[in-house]
């Protein structure tokens, strides 16, 4: 989670200026925040998560130690692969995310019966990720999605319509679950040279090959 200060600075006979900074971590925000605060020149001062939230400097000082420990700063890559002759999808998904002072990355397949297209596969690999973040006690922070299927990212943007039912349904899922969680998503559409991770991932549950695993990023 990223925050910005706004303040208002005090200036003799005349009415105070108000400022607002840059976007930045919270541990920065607090450490500035602190300096205006003890130089006196401040009417007002607050900081504001990219989740729209505005915090005092008492608050936010409450706030950093009761999320230190919870994930943060998500970035989540997904891709469905998909086998015509079986009906079945691989879905592969990767989170990288920070907790405390450290980094993981968790590394995830399965295998989906019942599949109609690889559309579907790609669409049921986003909705496996955000399985995977409610595991994770993800709630109430921004997240950036990454995937090289256009249809799901822009569908979900809401910059291209969907007429298949098939598709609807899964959005909906996708949306409810957001919702659930809270999440303030950015989507990235990449290439597919950069989601190869993702896609040996679909491949490997296609192949029977399941993985579950967590490292430590250093």
């Amino acid at each position: 989670m990223k925050y910005k200060l706004e303040w208002k600075y005090k200036l003799k006979g005349k009415n105070p200026v108000l400022f607002t900074s840059d976007w930045m971590e919270g541990e920065l925000a607090l450490e500035l925040g602190g300096d205006i605060e003890k130089s006196g020149k401040s009417a007002y001062l607050s900081f504001t998560d990219q989740m729209g939230t505005s915090w005092t400097i008492k608050e936010m000082k409450k706030l950093l130690t009761e999320i230190e420990e919870e994930p943060n700063d998500l970035i989540v890559y997904f891709d469905g692969g998909f086998d015509k002759s079986a009906n079945r999808g691989g879905l592969g998904t990767i989170v990288y995310y920070r907790q405390g002072k450290k980094k993981f990355r968790l590394r995830a397949n399965q295998v989906f019966d019942e599949m109609e297209s690889n559309n579907e596969a790609e669409y049921a690999a986003f909705y496996y990720a955000m399985t995977m973040l409610e595991e994770l006690g993800v709630r109430n922070t921004p997240c950036e999605f990454r995937g090289d299927s256009q249809v799901v990212i822009k569908q979900l943007e809401g910059e291209w319509p969907c007429y298949e039912d098939c598709y609807n349904r899964w959005l909906d899922r996708i949306e409810a679950k957001m919702e659930k969680l809270a999440l303030l998503p950015q989507y990235t559409a990449i290439p597919r040279n950069e989601n190869k991770e993702a896609d040996k991932l679909a491949t490997q549950a296609l192949e029977g090959k399941i993985i579950s695993s967590k490292m430590q990023i250093i």
